[in-house]
């Protein structure tokens, strides 16, 4: 071995140990920031585990819904994988000249393979240039750190094929078709003597090392860390696909002990547990989630992305202040960044400003939590599976019941329910008066038929939607004229009947949801319930996905389930044409929340006459209405309505009447086809009521409420 090949190698060596060192430093640094966070209960069932790294990681299924952004991924994604190959055959080169890979006569395809990819991810680079920075698509960010990433792509992909190229010429390789582009290139150098050819492959083969093991380093302190921590959360994600939240436990008796004030909720950013924390880390940065969301699109303050960015920013900061760990490497390389300086000094005054940072106020305002409407359509739109709703939920959490902060109308609200069991502070006595708007229909409640000696399957739990609000009675009678129709033995618990305590939960007082689910999980079991059927998604999903952490057991149901079904069975028959253009829109709680996208469909669909069309924004990424996490007792104040929005959306189909399938989202509806003024020409109507319509042959009611 000559001596300039033994210093290369010596060299080699060196930088790249030096540069494993930075990134296992890093790796270590970025988990132990999130250590820091609460600990999480892992289980050990690894068949979802392991579907949902085939379908989100390998599969790019997120990614593609997106056509023209999702293609590019995938070429950088496999190109990057596959020509890992081709840069330790480039790499070989270098270390003993004039040899390769020892592939035989596989070699030839081989490099014409992984020149093949090379050119697709160049492709890439350049296409994703163009979406950044000439198209310039809103959800990006732009400037120099944005576009990092394809420069050291870009210089990885072009210093190999100029460096097999100067190769070519070195060794005096002939040129050839398996090295299509690199031998274009040795064309170019074909003037070279055999000392200068050398000079230029060895001048690319560092230019690649360098940029390699750069972009090794770059990645785990950059948004490209989700390139280790996606995967990683994708793999660890596991019971959130209904957006189920965490339950507290209140220990009161430790409480009363403890000299401490007791706080509840997330003030801290360490008071996130550790997945919500590597979520921090997962984020792509790609905007998808916020060019998603129904609050960031009518003009509010809040964007799932910024939340997600800066909760990571004060991680990183208060990471470096608590285990004295660098917050980026080379240390010395960045000195003067915040997070270094607080690892050197962790008890000095800029570490002490970064501790008292409150969490709510200094790193994310009240605006932007007090604007999620839990949809979860940027849950839905994220490729890492990042959970943004019960992190936003926990932070409200604090807010309500450590710091007794809240709108005041939805503090209105939510003392309404805890003293009359309804939002309006309407009398609980009057719970089951609606039944008395047609008392042609047979509604009994549970007591009623107890009386009567008879038994039921379904009890039907109206919501204080169904229960008190004038327009929402009507898809409770409607239902309940179709279960007669059908034969279905329903009752109701009448006056017995709380809320279910969605709202409560959602805007983050924890602590009253889990007193009405106490109660109502009592009365189920008390009346034996084992089926409850609703007209209210809300109380569908947190019945179904949440109750059974507190003890309840039985079958959920909602109502346009139960419908579809009894249409199969035959026990339902529409026959009266309903010769209308309708359009559905999905509510998030049944769709999103619980995957119940066909049984409306199914039903408007089996009605004679129904020319069905879909709005543009349906199914999983269908908009909010803009009434969910409590929002539906808060004043918009800023920006545009969100229902307004969704409206228009659903007005773009043209269509006779808007559909929905629950009292909240048409409420929304109703308002927004009044802003829109087309009231007169397009109504709005539960899916049950069209239903009815087509089976007892009655006009549309377009009356809508006042």
């Amino acid at each position: 071995m000559d001596t300039l090949l033994l210093i290369n190698w010596i060299a080699f060596i060196g930088v790249t140990a030096y540069a494993i060192f930075l990134f296992v430093q890093i790796v270590r640094t970025r988990i132990a920031y999130i250590k820091m966070g609460k600990k999480v209960d892992f289980d050990q069932d690894m068949k979802q585990r392991v579907r949902d790294i085939i379908t989100f990681v390998f599969g790019q299924k997120k990614l593609l819904k997106d056509k023209k952004s999702g293609a590019i991924h995938v070429m950088m994604f496999y190109g990057f994988l596959l020509v890992q190959f081709g840069a330790i055959d480039f790499i070989w080169k270098g270390l003993a000249p004039d040899s390769h890979l020892p592939l035989g006569f596989l070699y030839p395809g081989f490099t014409f393979f992984q020149e093949l990819v090379t050119l697709t991810i160049l492709v890439a680079v350049v296409w994703a240039f163009y979406r950044r920075y000439i198209e310039k698509l809103v959800r990006l960010k732009r400037g120099f750190k944005a576009g990092l990433v394809l420069i050291f792509i870009g210089t990885l992909m072009l210093s190999v094929l100029m460096g097999n190229g100067a190769g070519i010429v070195w060794h005096g390789h002939e040129l050839t078709w398996t090295e299509p582009v690199a031998s274009m290139f040795a064309l170019l150098f074909g003037w070279m003597g055999t000392t200068a050819a050398a000079t230029v492959f060895y001048v690319m083969w560092w230019i690649h090392l360098f940029a390699l093991l750069s972009f090794l380093i770059y990645v785990p302190q950059s948004k490209h860390a989700h390139l280790i921590a996606g995967p990683a959360n994708v793999f660890l994600t596991k019971d959130k696909k209904h957006g189920k939240l965490k339950k507290i436990d209140f220990d009161i008796d430790e409480m009363e002990e403890s000299d401490e004030e007791p706080t509840f909720g997330v003030g801290k950013v360490e008071d996130l547990d550790q997945l919500q924390l590597l979520d921090l880390y997962a984020c792509v940065e790609c905007g998808r989630c916020t060019n998603v969301c129904p609050a960031s699109g009518s003009g509010k303050m809040l964007s799932p992305m910024d939340i997600i960015v800066k909760l990571r920013d004060h991680l990183t900061e208060k990471g470096a202040a608590v285990t004295g760990k660098s917050a980026w490497v080379p240390s010395y390389a960045f000195a003067g960044t915040q997070g270094n300086q607080v690892a050197a000094d962790p008890n000095g005054s800029l570490a002490q400003q970064v501790m008292e940072k409150d969490l709510i106020g200094d790193v994310v305002t009240e605006e932007e939590l007090w604007a999620c409407t839990t949809c979860r359509n940027c849950e839905d739109a994220c490729p890492v599976m990042n959970q943004h709703v019960d992190t936003i939920i926990d932070l409200r959490r604090y807010l309500v019941m450590t710091e007794g902060k809240m709108d005041p109308e939805a503090q209105r609200a939510m003392m309404n329910i805890e003293r009359q069991g309804n939002p309006w502070g309407l009398s609980k006595k009057d719970r089951e008066n609606w039944r008395e708007v047609d008392e042609t229909l047979r509604i009994p409640t549970v007591k009623e038929m107890k009386k009567e000696g008879e038994e039921f399957e379904y009890l039907f739990w109206v919501s204080s939607m169904g229960s008190y609000d004038n327009r929402s009675q009507k898809i409770a009678l409607a239902f309940a004229r179709l279960m007669n129709k059908a034969g279905v033995k329903f009752a109701i618990l009448g006056n017995k009947e709380r809320n279910s305590g969605d709202t409560a939960r959602r805007l983050g007082n924890e602590f009253l949801f889990q007193e009405l689910a106490e109660k109502n999980i009592k009365e189920f079991e008390k009346n034996e319930v084992t089926k409850i059927v609703t007209i209210d998604p809300h109380a569908y999903n947190i019945f179904k996905n949440e109750y059974p952490d507190f003890g309840f057991e039985g079958e959920v149901y909602h109502h346009t389930e139960l419908l579809a079904e009894l249409l199969e069975e035959g026990r339902l028959k529409p026959e009266q044409a309903i010769n209308e253009k309708i359009t559905y829109h999905d509510s998030c709680y049944l769709g999103r929340y619980n995957d119940v996208y066909n049984p409306p469909r199914t039903i408007l669909e089996s009605i004679p006459g129904v020319q069905y069309v879909e709005i543009e924004r349906n199914k999983e990424n269908g908009m909010c209405c803009g009434a969910g996490g409590g929002m539906m007792w808060s004043e918009e104040k800023t920006g545009n309505r969100v229902n307004v929005a969704r409206t228009e959306q659903a007005l773009e189909v043209t269509p006779n009447t808007i559909s929905s399938a629950c009292p909240y989202c048409l409420t929304m509806l109703t308002d927004g086809t009044k802003a829109k003024e087309v009231e007169e020409d397009v109504t709005t109507q539960d899916v049950a009521e069209v239903l009815e319509r087509s089976i007892f042959g009655e006009p549309a009611k377009i009356d809508q409420p006042a």
